[in-house]
């Protein structure tokens, strides 16, 4: 049986709580996350000819998953607020499985990683797809949201084997 204490969000009474980063160095600190959207050839195909009413998909999606990076602390409850040195995120089109592919990269320099902020920027573009495109099509796939790889922080580096 697991102990609170082999959980670092969790106090000694078992309550939730924010893990102190107060005494922890600073280095520099990266995460790419990635996430798909399924959609149908009718969707996929007015996706990439920039024909849905909402406007051009790809783009509006990217930036609201850099907006969505910034605010991560706002939803993720235990979230530390970072200094975010950089935020790259690219969005393409895989004509073979009709999807929307997100790939979301995040950096800084700071006391604690920026996984949570990648992970947020790829779900929120990947939202934003299917906001825009929800019109046109209600069963819209958002799959596979993952953490591909970090670097930076006591804990190591890890890197998705896919």
């Amino acid at each position: 049986m697991q102990n609170y204490n082999d959980f670092t969000h969790f106090n000694d009474e078992g309550r939730a709580k924010m893990v102190d980063v107060g005494e922890k160095p600073e280095s520099r600190r990266t995460a790419v996350a990635a996430a798909r959207v399924l959609v149908s050839a009718e969707t996929f195909a007015l996706i990439k000819s920039g024909g849905m009413k909402k406007g051009d998909v790809l783009t509006v999606a990217q930036v609201a998953g850099i907006m969505g990076a910034k605010r991560t602390p706002d939803i993720i409850p235990m979230c530390h607020p970072v200094a975010i040195g950089g935020i790259d995120l690219s969005l393409s089109l895989d004509e073979a499985r009709l999807s929307v592919e997100i790939k979301a990269s995040v950096s800084c320099d700071g006391k604690t990683g920026v996984e949570m902020e990648a992970l947020t920027a790829a779900s929120v573009a990947a939202l934003t797809v299917y906001d825009m495109c929800k019109a046109v099509q209600k069963d819209i796939v958002i799959s596979d949201i993952r953490l591909l790889t970090k670097s930076g922080g006591v804990h190591g580096d890890f890197k998705r084997e896919e």
